[in-house]
């Protein structure tokens, strides 16, 4: 093999001389072909090819020396000749630069002018010398001057790509391989410690003496791997323990792998503020800012120092890129924001060769491997958008459970600085668990509700259009209308003719953006917003299969848990004769409204036309076979605005409850129970929100049928309550209303009486929240989740869940949609999590400034837990 430092042999290149002959003086016969191809030689005729060369030999041959030299050297990979060996880290390393040439070089410098021909003959020569196995130099040598290198050989690539590229806004041309060189350079110049303040240079004596002649001490990858601390490798260097061991590599740099460090220099003074908002700048080395970010950078705070890294003329020389329109800027920040993710991993411990194992793996966040766009490396959010104003939208998280930025093997604690930006990008990427939900699956047909129509013709829109609707539609002309004409009158009252600031009407445009349908809503151009909902409908149950698909994926849903009802026929007939088929997306909860109020009449009806005798134990049996049928995860029940349960003596048992019947007086309430089993078909039909029901604690169908199945088969019982039906009645499920204050004994006695059963409850009215947090914190069977309907507004939300936070820890869920529109998802978990960040920021913030500290991974647990953890644990509890 080569020596490092000189080549011994490589073939011969095809460039080996090039020479500019403007004026045509040079010999005739040397302009022949073949004369150039034996010795190696060019002839070019003007300045403009001469540059041609000189831009190849820079962007491909230097620029892929140098986006590969500094992953070799921390990789303690000595000499690019281990490129011609065949081991797994060296065909990653190859796959890594020929997917930087293809997708970033190659495009950048045909956007130049140059020809794909001469493009990847320069390539093609290149890569058989780099890969040759007597041509290697060493990986250390090349790393020299580094940073100034990042600007020259890969600077070019970036500026050619984000100017000449015809990407729209949201498909960044510059990719992860692109992203990766440049944190490899800023991880290789990064000292091993903050040797810059007073208190180091007693510490590190050896190390402050090099610095004074410009000489900075890192450290390799498989020195932290093999469990050595920084602090034992920058003491190694001091005490030079094995000196035998270290290698001279260029003048005054040497390297020692069994003490895994390495010394470097690094000219590159960055202009820097001490705050974002300083007005005076100073020069600062870049390896002293670089030293600052080793114990506990995150993304975040990484991202002043890499941007400024990579504007400055002396470093990454993207400075010029500011001057350019809004795309480009936009370009340029999504990759400051992954060149910082990369290097945060590197320089909390993750090795080089491993994230790129990631990528070509296609884990994580690598969908389309190292070709992989660079906008999926941004952790989080920007700093201006951090707080509850703009939709927090879904996106992978960057910092896999693996990272060492993680905290959970290194202990690497997060600082408050950093607390805001984090808890944003957990909150955006936690996969949640939408617990209540009136959606149904593309197979069980018109139950299944999507489109813009369905979106503008949701109760919530409809009430709001209504208070302002002109005398001579009523209610009942509206609902004679089609679907289309009803959404066109809504559309044209509430977004054309007044501004949708409305949470109901702020979440379609929050759809319909989330759904790529930008330049529509802006417009106004509600036929083309139809028009792509058509491009899913025409193509029947496989386009509403590929558009739920899509709103779960935009949404970040991990499940959503249905509500399905036996007592109505227009969907038990989905179920039975024979049940269809769902993805596991969808999961099932059985609607019991008529057991909790002991509706003899309907559930009678309902036992017949099943073919059940009409006893106590038909109606277990029942109730078993449709558990058997749909595999609930819970039963559950809506309760209204007189929902109240008498004491009783005896707790926690079924016996000695002898009543039986119904609550008579209570049914006489206007619409206090709706009889679905009349319902043959569902087109046209009005959609219910909530089976109304009135709970009869005495009832035998409670005591004898309903709380023995939950205890039997422990499945628990979710309650909604404080909804008030019928308000008005001539709007139908528009018209229905809240009850100011729902009788929170009633379910503090249920959890008393039935302490095997395990209850889910939500409460309707704002005041009623408080109580709940205090029953919450009093029954370990009683579990609060989401802010339901009326609640389900950004700053009713972010009171609920402040107080819950306070009062509750992590012990509830935080939200649910209540969707009914599969579109839905989209908003109202964007907007929900914007507020929960919000929330859970400030109370980080708050623990932190009482004393405590998090790691990275406590956070993303916690998140977690508030977003459906807490509630699979609570479904796992034994009450036994």
């Amino acid at each position: 093999g080569s020596n490092g430092m000189i080549p011994l042999c490589e073939p011969l290149p095809m460039k080996a001389l090039v020479i500019c002959d403007e004026g045509r003086d040079l010999p005739k016969w040397m302009e022949s072909e073949d004369v150039q191809k034996e010795f190696g030689v060019k002839i070019r005729h003007s300045a403009k090819e001469l540059a041609s060369d000189i831009a190849l030999k820079l962007r491909i041959a230097n620029g892929t020396h140098t986006a590969v030299a500094h992953v070799m050297a921390l990789s303690s990979l000595l000499n690019t000749d281990s490129l011609s060996n065949s081991p797994s880290s060296n065909r990653l390393l190859l796959t890594y630069l020929d997917t930087l040439f293809q997708t970033q070089i190659l495009p950048a410098s045909t956007i130049e002018g140059i020809t794909p021909e001469e493009i990847l003959a320069t390539w093609q020569d290149w890569r058989q010398r780099l890969i040759h196995p007597h041509f290697g130099l060493s990986t250390f040598f090349i790393t020299q001057n580094g940073a100034a290198k990042g600007g020259i050989r890969l600077g070019p690539t970036v500026k050619s790509l984000v100017r000449g590229s015809s990407c729209p806004r949201n498909k960044n041309p510059l990719n992860v391989s692109l992203a990766f060189a440049m944190a490899a350079i800023l991880r290789f110049v990064t000292p091993i410690a903050d040797c810059f303040s007073k208190s180091a240079i007693g510490q590190y004596p050896a190390i402050s003496e090099k610095m004074q002649s410009g000489i900075y001490v890192g450290w390799l990858d498989d020195s932290l791997a093999s469990g050595k601390s920084r602090d034992s490798i920058a003491n190694s260097h001091s005490m030079e323990s094995s000196a035998q061991d270290t290698v001279n590599y260029a003048d005054g740099l040497r390297y020692n792998l069994s003490e895994g460090w390495y010394e470097f220099r690094c000219d590159c003074p960055i202009k820097w503020k001490s705050s974002p908002s300083a007005q005076s700048e100073v020069e600062v080395p870049l390896q002293e800012l670089l030293s600052k970010l080793v114990r506990s950078g995150q993304p975040c705070s990484c991202g002043r120092v890499v941007r400024s890294y990579l504007l400055h003329p002396q470093g990454g020389d993207l400075g010029s890129l500011l001057d350019e329109d809004e795309k480009i800027a936009g370009f340029l920040d999504e990759f400051v924001c992954a060149v910082s993710t990369l290097y945060a991993r590197m320089v909390s411990g993750d090795k080089g060769l491993d994230l790129l194992q990631e990528m070509t793996e296609e884990k994580h966040v690598y969908k389309n491997g190292l070709a992989t766009s660079c906008i999926v490396l941004m952790d989080g959010v920007a700093s201006t958008k951090q707080n509850d104003l703009q939709p927090l939208r879904y996106r992978l998280c960057p910092i896999p459970y693996s990272s060492n930025l993680m905290g959970s093997i290194n202990n690497r604690k997060v600082n408050e600085s950093d607390i805001r930006s984090i808890v944003f990008s957990e909150v955006s990427s936690a996969h949640v668990i939408d617990l209540h939900t009136h959606l149904l699956p593309p197979s069980h047909g018109a139950l299944c509700l999507w489109g813009i129509d369905e979106l503008l013709t949701y109760h919530y829109l409809v009430a709001e259009y209504f208070m302002t609707a002109p005398a001579d539609v009523t209610p009942q002309g509206f609902y004679a209308m089609s679907k289309k004409d009803q959404a066109d009158l809504i559309w044209d009252a509430l977004f054309v003719k007044r501004s949708p600031i409305s949470e109901a009407t702020r979440g379609v445009i929050t759809t319909l953006v989330g759904l790529g349908l930008d330049s529509h809503v802006k417009n106004c151009d509600l036929q083309a917003i139809r028009e792509f909902y058509d491009s899913f409908r025409n193509d029947g149950l496989s386009g509403a299969e590929r558009f739920c698909e899509l709103v779960y994926q935009v949404s970040g849903v991990r499940y959503a848990v249905m509500t399905n009802i036996p007592f109505d026929s227009n969907e038990s007939r989905h179920w039975r004769p024979k049940k269809k088929e769902y993805p596991d997306t969808f999961k099932s909860a059985l609607r019991v409204d008529p057991l909790l109020a002991g509706d003899k009449e309907t559930i009678e009806t309902a036992l017949k036309s099943a073919g059940y005798g009409t006893t106590l134990a038909d109606a277990r049996q029942y109730l078993h076979d449709w558990c058997d049928t749909m595999k609930p995860e819970y039963m559950m029940a809506s309760t209204p605005h007189d929902f109240s349960l008498s004491p009783l003596e005896g707790r926690g048992t079924l016996a000695g409850v002898k009543k039986s019947g119904i609550d008579e007086k209570a049914m006489q309430s206007p619409f206090a129970f709706t009889d679905l089993t009349g319902n043959k078909d569902c087109e046209g039909c009005e959609e219910t929100d909530d089976m109304p029901s009135v709970i009869n604690e005495s009832s035998n169908f409670l005591t004898q049928v309903l709380m023995p199945v939950c205890e039997e088969r422990d499945l628990p019982l979710a309650l909604k309550i404080g909804a008030h039906r019928g308000v008005n009645p001539e709007l139908r499920t528009a018209g229905d209303g809240i009850v100011a204050f729902a009788d929170t004994e009633s379910l503090s006695r249920l959890c008393a009486r039935f302490p095997k059963v395990r209850f889910l409850a939500t409460f309707l009215s704002r005041v009623n929240q408080h109580e709940a947090c205090v029953l919450a914190n009093k029954w370990r069977n009683l579990h609060l989740y989401g802010c339901w309907w009326y609640c389900n507004n950004p700053s009713i939300i972010h009171e609920i869940t402040s107080m819950r936070v306070e009062m509750l820890g992590t012990a509830f869920t935080s939200q649910h949609s209540d969707a009914r529109v599969m579109d839905q998802l989209i908003y109202k978990w964007s907007h929900s999590r914007a507020v929960i960040a919000d929330v859970l920021a400030k109370e980080y913030e708050k623990v932190l400034n009482s004393g405590w500290s998090f790691t990275r991974a406590e956070i993303r647990r916690d998140v977690r837990r508030l977003l459906g953890g807490s509630y699979e644990e609570f479904m796992k509890k034994s009450l036994t």
